[in-house]
């Protein structure tokens, strides 16, 4: 089964930049990092080139890997290709969590996204948002306000029914 990003903490950020990863996500980490094994520390992958989206993704080994076969998919001199290895490989920092389980996030970092005092975390499944706590509220009040018709919350929904539909094979007419 694979591991996924689930729930929202908020953590205090020190005057370093040191923030405590939450033991949720620090587990995903330790499991999809092919070099963790129980005396070292788990690997990361955190990128801050999506402008515009208020955000620091962070993702797991296996699942920055998994992007990375993706771009590579693309042809090798390609505008999109070397756009997306822009974004998301230059505007990136791998690091490892310390033993008590924190990360530093560095002042440019943190004035990015407005962090001050506090990190929120957002669970995205394969991979996890860092926020500034009162950016991510404003998103998710956007969000709701986009889906507060019954019908257009529905059409979310909507759309992973005819996901599983599309994947299952058609049935036996005997």
């Amino acid at each position: 089964m694979k591991q996924r990003f689930r729930g929202e903490w908020t953590n205090k950020v020190d005057a370093k930049g040191r923030v405590s990863i939450p033991a949720s996500f620090r587990r995903v980490l330790e499991t999809c990092d092919p070099d963790w094994h129980e005396k070292s520390l788990a690997n990361l992958v955190l990128v801050y080139g999506r402008k515009g989206n208020g955000c620091i993704e962070g993702y797991s080994m296996r699942s920055i890997h998994e992007v990375d076969d993706m771009i590579s998919a693309l042809p090798r001199y390609s505008k999109n290709r070397e756009i997306l290895e822009r974004l998301l490989n230059s505007n990136s920092v791998q690091m490892q969590l310390d033993e008590n389980g924190r990360i530093v996030l560095s002042t440019k970092l943190r004035e990015m996204i407005g962090i001050k005092n506090e990190a929120l975390f957002a669970g995205m499944g394969e991979k996890f948002e860092v926020w500034n706590p009162i950016s991510y509220q404003k998103n998710i009040d956007e969000m709701f306000e986009l889906i507060k018709d019954p019908i257009n919350e529905q059409s979310i929904f909507d759309i992973l029914d005819k996901k599983i539909v599309q994947n299952q094979p058609a049935e036996d007419s005997r």
